[in-house]
């Protein structure tokens, strides 16, 4: 995800990015305790987009 493209999304829209990207990166975890992760470098570009989320969240709480 790109900052620019989570700046031109509202609150709500945000919010739901969130939880739906916290679900993402339970389910990583699972799999990678599992032994079945595929692809590690995944859970790291999902732990960025979460706080890049934050990042925006908080900008806009501020503005």
């Amino acid at each position: 995800m790109i900052a620019s493209e989570l700046r031109q999304k509202t609150k709500v829209e945000l919010n739901a990015l969130l939880l739906e990207k916290g679900q993402e990166q339970f389910n990583l975890r699972m799999q990678k305790g599992t032994g079945q992760l595929s692809r590690p470098d995944q859970v790291k570009k999902v732990r960025r987009d979460i706080a890049r989320i934050h990042t925006i969240l908080n900008e806009m709480a501020s503005a």
